[in-house]
């Protein structure tokens, strides 16, 4: 495993395993310790991978399972824009190993979708550094060699759309395309960019989508996302904004 080339050249760094409980665990805890971030944890397998919401990551050999540990990346209020961030580094890094063009699409607010189907996830937490400062972690899963199944949602994998793509190929190609996205939201001033690059990628931009958060559900038409993320629908005349929820497709 190893980074790609822009990657490395902008500093950043790399620490393998084989298995681990989480990615994300691991690189919260160099966050706590000191780490000055940059680092980037990666595993062949986890025990214990999570999504949003502390929702178990089915996590076996030959898919992707990395972190990215970033020390006091932007004013707190700023840190969850990392996720849209995130979104278009793996769309762009796809297309790089092979997705055919607009095969890739971003579903609301943090999974990867190929041919209409899941195909990655990210997840976004948040820790102190032992001076004080934020430490944020992006883990990443990809499916590159295998998929779950009996889901709710469809799911695919890179082999399964007829891609030969490693965790390593893909890997390479993430680092990067990470690396570039950063730059462009640089810690938030640039991420009117970010949030441009996501809306060409929205899955269901102008259709209805519906809404489930705290036992609740709301429909309405996808919009847009506004200057710091949130989900913008319309009902009739009603316009509203999402900050947190699962999105689902409305039944046929």
């Amino acid at each position: 495993m190893r980074l790609g080339a822009r990657a490395a050249s902008r500093g950043f760094r790399l620490e393998n395993h084989d298995s681990v409980v989480s990615t994300n665990d691991i690189a919260l805890a160099r966050g706590r310790t000191g780490d000055p971030g940059r680092l980037w944890i990666v595993a062949a397998e986890q025990t214990g991978g999570r999504g949003r919401l502390g929702r178990p990551w089915q996590s076996p050999r030959g898919n992707l399972f990395a972190s990215l540990l970033l020390c006091d990346p932007a004013p707190a209020d700023r840190a969850p824009e990392l996720g849209f961030v995130a979104g278009v580094a793996l769309a762009e890094a796809m297309d790089a190993v092979g997705a055919p063009a607009g095969a890739v699409e971003l579903k609301w607010p943090n999974d990867a979708l190929f041919n209409g189907a899941k195909i990655s996830g990210s997840l976004l937490e948040a820790t102190t550094t032992a001076d004080g400062a934020l430490a944020c972690v992006i883990g990443v899963g990809v499916n590159c060699l295998a998929h779950p199944e009996g889901m709710a949602y469809p799911a695919t994998d890179m082999s399964a759309e007829g891609l030969d793509v490693s965790r390593e190929k893909m890997f390479a190609a993430l680092s990067d395309a990470l690396s570039e996205q950063l730059e462009t939201w640089a810690g938030g001033a640039g991420f009117w960019a970010v949030r441009a690059a996501w809306l060409k990628r929205a899955a269901r931009l102008g259709q209805r989508l519906e809404v489930h958060a705290n036992g609740a559900s709301r429909s309405g038409v996808f919009e847009t996302i506004d200057s710091r993320g949130g989900l913008v629908l319309r009902d009739g005349a009603e316009e509203f904004t999402v900050l947190a929820g699962d999105v689902v497709w409305p039944a046929k």
